[in-house]
């Protein structure tokens, strides 16, 4: 007897087309503002170089690439661990006036990495609904027990540290602090207010607002004015920076801890030197004079969200992450497929990347757009 052992992965993928879920990877090839994909030019609405600084010509060229490897061939516990590694983290830990800083190659890796080496089985962790994939992912790696409280309800938070905080050893409070599909911001002094009173520590993920929020970029915790009071916080080269890797920076006996305890640092080969050194030109050069830009995505902002409100559209969140929320697959596909039959690169986001029903268009701006380039609001 001949079993065919794709069957059950081929009706399941059979299922996802009908539903309206099955992905596909599109080549595309990117510059400014636009996107190209199959012979055809896009205005990328789905890009989270936030600043424009990735597709941004200039900044490229202002770079000095020479001397730098293209490849690290070892992780960084063994021979990947160039000084430029160590130069970053540097920076970084100054940046926040915090102990220490660590890098990793996403982050992705780098939220799996802290949550899973950070908890035990003998520890819990308290975590907004809808934090990433990574987040969740990294939890259920540690085996330690695992609450998650209403978004951005900490009422119902403080609920679940009152009932069982004092049950484990070690507690973490983990949240992000732009939400990367609602585009809404989290209370981060409530938080640090909740961490203090039950014993825990708080971990923030400022991937989608680092470079942009606070009055140097540093991100949320900046812009409310609890950098201090915050244990660990990570952030993302590959949005804002235009680049790609991954930080967090904190409590030197928290890092400490991390470099021996955090699986995806310890057992990936580092980051070649040369993205490295992008990044920390970018933060050291570029950054300082990125003022003008953050004031254009700010107002780039307003403008749509405006003018979503006025076509009476369900959106969400307060930011430059704007979803336009359809609710069905079909329906947000087909209104996808229209755009891009008009040239707007602006995709549908689906279960299980947002919850069922709330399928959406989610906008990325980014502040190399112009005014104009936002009437595709009409065709909605």
């Amino acid at each position: 007897m001949v079993v065919d052992v794709y069957k059950s992965y081929k009706i399941a993928l059979e299922q996802l087309e009908a539903d309206s879920l099955c992905r596909k990877l599109v080549p595309v090839k990117k510059s400014e503002k636009f996107i190209f994909a199959a012979g055809k030019k896009y205005l990328n609405l789905s890009s989270n170089d936030y600043l424009g600084i990735g597709a941004d010509k200039k900044v490229r060229d202002g770079f000095d690439s020479s001397g730098y490897s293209f490849g690290s061939a070892s992780s960084r516990l063994l021979t990947g661990n160039d000084s430029i590694y160590s130069e970053l983290e540097c920076l970084i830990s100054k940046m926040y006036k915090k102990e220490s800083a660590l890098l990793f190659n996403s982050g992705y890796h780098a939220n799996v990495g802290i949550m899973s080496g950070l908890l035990s089985k003998k520890d819990v962790v308290f975590s907004d609904k809808l934090n990433h994939a990574s987040i969740i992912d990294g939890i259920r790696l540690s085996g330690a027990d695992f609450y998650r409280y209403k978004h951005l309800d900490y009422k119902h938070l403080e609920e679940l540290l009152e009932k069982h905080r004092n049950d484990y050893e070690n507690a973490v409070i983990v949240t992000e602090s732009l939400f990367s599909m609602d585009g809404d911001i989290a209370d981060l002094k409530k938080l640090v207010e909740l961490k203090n009173k039950y014993g825990a520590l708080l971990v923030t993920d400022e991937a989608h607002a680092f470079g942009v929020y606070g009055e140097n970029g540093h991100g949320i915790c900046e812009e409310q004015g609890c950098i201090n009071s915050i244990d660990l916080i990570v952030g993302t080269f590959g949005k804002a920076v235009g680049s790609v890797g991954a930080f967090c920076a904190g409590n030197g006996v928290l890092i400490d801890w991390l470099i021996n305890r955090a699986r995806p640092l310890i057992f990936s080969t580092a980051l070649p030197e040369i993205n490295i050194a992008f990044s920390f030109y970018v933060i050291k050069d570029v950054f300082s004079d990125s003022k003008l830009r953050r004031e254009k995505l700010f107002n780039l902002t307003r403008f749509l969200r405006s003018k979503i409100s006025e076509k009476n559209l369900k959106t969400a969140g307060e930011s430059y992450i704007v979803p336009v929320i359809i609710g069905s697959n079909e329906d947000t596909c087909k209104i996808s497929k229209k755009l891009l039959d008009s040239g707007y690169y602006l995709l549908p986001v689906r279960h299980p990347t947002v919850p069922v029903n709330s399928a959406r268009l989610r906008v990325s701006l980014r502040a190399d757009l112009e005014f104009s380039d936002l009437n595709f609001v009409d065709m909605i």
